[in-house]
């Protein structure tokens, strides 16, 4: 009896191509680099306090010519979008019902309508500076909803053409930047205008762009801002779903229009059907604690892989294409954000 007739399965693993190794050989060289970027930006982030998000893209950058590497190009686009997809469904283990309705309605009506006219913002400025309302969308979807994250997820439905790599990378940079700068400077302005520290929590989870620095914002002032701050994000995190499927309705009603490489769109992306699946399942399940902390821990390593990716893809002389119009943009929508709660703020009893 021949070797593989004992052995069915190897038929199955050593097909060339049409076998699963075939398929996931030609990945391994790109997605190891990316996840070593992904590695290597954790150590530093953990030992001198930098924003591992942002240290993952700019050490990318750097090492960007790898990705014209035959061997490494397969690996690092399966990591620049499916993984990101994957990343940002495990999302969805962070988030239940529970923790909106303990919010109180005014405050949940605060960070939705956020969240709405910050993208609105983005649009009409958008078209102030002379840019497509696909740069408005991602800059005011990024700030209003969830920083980095929101950008890679809404980045992955939006119509593709030669620029988008860059418009996404600069929209990580520019909102992983400004949210490090508020991380340090929202507390302060936050003990000055409020008087309590729910107030500070609500207006630092309200207005920074990125999970970790609100959660380091708001536990510098005191455990109370930290908790009220994180739950807060997680709510605007939570609006990831309904914006991406309603901008996804929108451009199915739209037709193909501007769509150069990405095709039809769907109209409910797979990642976002998974990501409210799995919120829901969190809302209805208490699932054991070691599951969550898999997911999160998932969740962060897929995003941050994904990231260090984009930052292989990205060619540095392209990203100053982009101008300080861009850059003046994600500065309005930040200002106008923190603007924005903060009169609501004073206006809630």
């Amino acid at each position: 009896m021949d070797s593989s007739e004992r052995r069915p399965w190897t038929g199955i693993l050593e097909n060339g191509q049409d076998g699963l190794l075939g398929k996931v050989r030609p990945l391994l060289p790109g997605l190891l680099i990316a996840f070593v970027i992904a590695l290597a930006s954790q150590f530093i982030a953990e030992h001198y306090g930098a924003p591992a998000m942002l240290l993952a893209l700019l050490l990318g950058i750097a090492l960007n010519f790898l990705s014209s590497d035959p061997q490494c190009k397969e690996g690092i686009a399966f990591a620049a979008r499916p993984l990101l997809r994957i990343g940002i469904v495990l999302l969805g283990l962070r988030i239940s019902f529970d923790m909106v309705v303990s919010l109180g309605w005014p405050v949940v009506s605060m960070v939705i309508a956020g969240v709405i006219c910050t993208i609105g913002f983005g649009l009409a400025c958008a078209r102030l500076f002379g840019f497509q309302d696909r740069v408005g969308f991602l800059t005011g979807g990024a700030v209003a909803i969830c920083g980095a994250s929101a950008a890679m997820a809404i980045a992955a439905i939006l119509p593709q053409d030669e620029k988008s790599e860059d418009r996404l990378v600069f929209t990580v940079v520019g909102v992983t930047v400004l949210s490090t700068v508020a991380m340090v400077v929202y507390p302060i302005i936050g003990g000055v205008l409020f008087g309590s520290d729910q107030a500070i929590g609500i207006f630092l989870g309200g207005t920074i762009h990125d999970v970790a620095q609100v959660v380091g914002a708001g536990f510098s002032v005191s455990n109370e801002a930290g908790e009220t701050a994180t739950l807060v994000k997680l709510l605007r995190v939570a609006m990831l779903a309904p914006v991406i499927v309603a901008a996804s309705l929108i451009m199915k009603a739209m037709g193909s229009k501007g769509r150069e490489a990405s095709g039809k769109v769907p109209l409910v992306p797979l990642f976002v059907a998974g990501f409210v699946a799995l919120a829901t399942l969190n809302s209805l399940v208490t699932l054991p604690a070691v599951i969550v902390e898999t997911s999160v821990t998932l969740s962060k390593w897929c995003l941050l892989t994904a990231i260090a990716a984009v930052g292989l893809k990205t060619i540095p002389k392209d990203l100053l294409k982009i101008g300080s119009k861009a850059a003046m943009l994600i500065i309005g929508e930040t200002l106008f954000l923190a603007i924005l709660t903060c009169v609501v703020l004073f206006a809630l009893p």
